[in-house]
């Protein structure tokens, strides 16, 4: 009976110590599965609009206020059913006000991390102009996205994102009929706006 005690107890005890060592290995990958994601500094958000989708990598390297604010706005729903408000073919596409007219916002605004250039597909955080907004803040949830390279915007507005996929879904807003104002006679709404 007491060696029969012995041998139940040397097992409970490996038991416990394969318990504790297994749950150290585990631990320790999904540490490294979690710093591994966020050393990327990436976050992608699908928008699904009334054209097609367009999914959009955030850069939280270089924007990380901005895109922080842009992924918070996007988990809130703030984007769901509000529309591309200007277009201007060869130049960008606008949205993001909960107005439409390019007047609305969250009622704050971002501070300035102008680092990356605008190339074709970049995702930008619109922003009032420099006579009233020396600091060059950016509008709290308005954005852009160029069409094409657009050297003369470097450094003077604050660029967040890039299209990965869906930029054949922008350039068909290039085809969308507008005004005077540059506002499509066609609403372009982003139905539904969510992370990946």
């Amino acid at each position: 009976m007491k060696y029969f005690v012995t041998a139940i107890s040397i097992l409970l005890l490996a038991a416990i110590a394969w318990l504790i060592f297994f749950s150290g290995i585990v631990l320790n990958r999904e540490q490294k599965e979690m710093n591994n994601t966020q050393s990327t500094g990436e976050t992608i958000v699908v928008m699904e609009t009334t054209l097609g989708l367009v999914e959009i990598t955030l850069n939280q390297t270089s924007a990380p206020q901005t895109s922080a604010n842009f992924e918070k706005l996007v988990r809130q729903g703030f984007y769901n059913g509000l529309t591309f408000h200007r277009i201007i073919p060869g130049f960008v596409v606008q949205g993001g006000d909960p107005k439409g007219d390019g007047t609305g916002g969250p009622g704050y605004t971002i501070p300035a991390e102008i680092k990356l250039q605008h190339k074709r597909g970049a995702v930008a955080a619109a922003r009032l102009g420099d006579q009233v907004n020396p600091t060059r803040a950016s509008s709290g949830s308005q954005f852009y996205i160029a069409f094409q390279d657009l050297p003369m915007l470097d450094g003077q507005y604050t660029v967040f994102g890039q299209v990965v996929t869906g930029m054949d879904v922008v350039d068909q807003m290039a085809a969308v009929k507008t005004d005077a104002a540059d506002k499509p006679l066609e609403p372009v709404i982003i139905n539904k706006a969510y992370i990946k």
